[in-house]
């Protein structure tokens, strides 16, 4: 009965679940209601289920160089269908200032002129990339999938974390994740109204398809992946499959003329559209890496006359640099004469004299961000770390202010997450995945949810030991309830849908790599942004 949750605690921030102790929110009160009567031992060998058949299936992301399973946690995060609307509308928003900004910002350059955004916070950031200058999408769209990731801070409002307009990876774990689920909480179905997320890759496609250079009304689209040994191998293959599309590699594409073909069993195709999962440096090894294994050589001409579109847009990085984030509210003002949907976290821009001044001797109540990482890697949360380690970062970013952001210390809401066998609260971030194609920006109604599992972490990366929960956005009143998946009962070892490792930054280069084949693989291996 209630010993899951026996001693529970609600914590410094926002509790999803619970308003006060024992008193659950009014979205979770199905829920709360199908686990009460739960034992400990039933919650455990369903969540065992899970865990059986990520591992039985090989489902797993590379931490550190190894392979390990992604831990789903079994509770679901529930939220109501008045916040996901606005929540929606703000990413969208986001979205919508950042395509202004990167039309601009490798064209005429009217924000830099006019002073919103200086010079030097985009010729110095390293993702900015002169070969994109010039190349115009037919129909506008740069940001063809974006994830921005969110918190909810200790009043529950969801604020912006980050924007992530590259190469935004997971969403096969919302697509699968959900598919798991239903088999192991069916009754939670069976009682709630949740929004479905398998029209997910139909969206993607018609982006796609509707981004075709002009004149072409059938397009070729292809998924381009750095291969099997790059670690959201799996994403790609799933999303390839489910478009009805060609997963290619590098080495499968030729590009001659300007026109970039397929190699196939029937001879050359041509190719109109390619939904890259590689990294820009390694994309076209005459603009960028000229050892690149990953790329084909010639491809960002071909766009620049018009003649292939590349999605994501090479030279995005430059607007989900984490100093470029903190002019994003500027951005939307500038751009839509609107205000800001989502805030941001408050943030120290570190290049600045005074803001630098107020952090340096500050650094134990802060977090501190290099502004080019990923996947949680370098990041400083002040009150966690030692002497040395303040004293570590404090050097560096003396050395190099523009690297770097402050933040203040957020304490993400948490929502309870199966710990042994009792349910606890461990904090939660969100990134929803938004669809652009030139017409409207279709937000995923789910999104990907991480957890911290650490009692007390706040970073909820992949790569930093955290896992996910399935995301349930509640459907509005007036809309039929979606049919949810089939629902069997549960199984010692039941079938579940196979699922994947989509979400882990890209593992480091290996060692001693000097074969053409081991070169192949390092790249793989890092040759695509998981951004997470």
């Amino acid at each position: 009965m209630a010993d899951l949750f026996e001693d529970y605690r609600l914590g410094p921030g926002w509790d999803e679940m619970f308003g006060a102790p024992g008193l659950a929110r009014e979205i979770y009160e199905a829920l709360h209601g199908t686990l009460q009567p739960l034992s400990s031992a039933e919650l455990g060998i369903r969540a065992d289920v899970l865990a059986r058949a990520f591992l039985d299936q090989g489902i797993t992301f590379a931490l550190k160089g190894v392979e390990r399973p992604f831990p789903l946690d079994i509770v679901p995060r529930i939220i109501a269908n008045a916040e996901w609307t606005a929540v929606s509308a703000g990413v969208a928003q986001r979205i919508r200032a950042l395509e202004a900004f990167l039309a601009d910002v490798y064209g005429p350059g009217q924000v830099l002129k006019d002073g919103v955004v200086p010079r030097r916070v985009v010729m110095t950031s390293g993702n900015f990339h002169r070969a994109a200058f010039g190349i115009t999408p037919h129909n506008g769209v740069r940001i063809h999938v974006a994830g921005v990731d969110l918190i909810r801070d200790e009043q529950g409002t969801f604020r912006v974390l980050e924007d992530n307009v590259r190469i935004p990876s997971g969403v096969s774990y919302v697509m699968e994740n959900r598919r798991a689920m239903a088999h192991v909480l069916p009754e939670v179905f069976a009682a709630t109204r949740v929004c479905p997320v398998d029209s997910y890759p139909g969206q993607l496609l018609k982006a796609l398809r509707a981004a075709a250079p002009v004149g072409i009304n059938d397009p070729t689209v292809v998924v381009l992946t750095p291969g099997v040994h790059n670690s959201a191998y799996f994403e790609h293959t799933l999303l390839a499959r489910e478009m009805g599309v060609e997963l290619v590699e590098g080495r499968d594409l030729i590009c001659v003329g300007n026109e970039v073909a397929m190699r196939t069993t029937a001879g050359e195709q041509r190719v109109d559209v390619i939904y890259r999962r590689v990294d820009d440096e390694f994309l076209d090894p005459v603009q960028f890496r000229a050892d690149s294994v990953l790329g084909v050589a010639g491809l960002i001409n071909a766009a620049r006359a018009g003649r292939v579109t590349i999605a994501n847009a090479v030279g995005n990085g430059v607007a989900d640099d984490k100093l470029l984030y903190t002019y994003v509210p500027e951005l939307i003002r500038y751009y839509l004469n609107e205000e800001p949907l989502l805030p941001n976290v408050d943030t120290y821009r570190l290049e600045e004299p005074d803001a630098l001044a107020h952090v340096i001797d500050r650094l134990d109540q802060l977090v501190i961000k290099p502004v080019d990482g990923a996947g949680g890697a370098g990041i400083v949360i002040g009150s966690q770390a030692t002497d040395e380690e303040l004293a570590a970062v404090r050097e560096r970013i003396l050395a190099d202010p523009r690297g770097w952001i402050a933040q203040r210390e957020v304490k993400l809401s948490m929502v309870p997450t199966l710990v042994g066998n009792r349910l606890r609260g461990r904090h939660v971030d969100l990134r929803p995945f938004a669809v652009n194609d030139g017409d409207k920006i279709w937000v995923l109604p789910g999104g990907l949810t991480r957890v911290a599992l650490p009692e007390g972490a706040l970073v909820v990366n992949s790569s930093q030991g955290g896992g996910s929960k399935d995301t349930w956005i509640l459907a509005a009143e007036q809309s039929p309830p979606a049919a949810p998946p089939v629902l069997e009962p549960v199984a010692p070892e039941p079938e579940l849908a196979e699922l994947h490792d989509g979400i882990a930054p890209d593992p480091g280069p290996g060692a001693d790599l000097t074969s053409v084949q081991a070169q192949q693989e390092q790249q793989q291996q890092q040759g695509s942004s998981a951004g997470c």
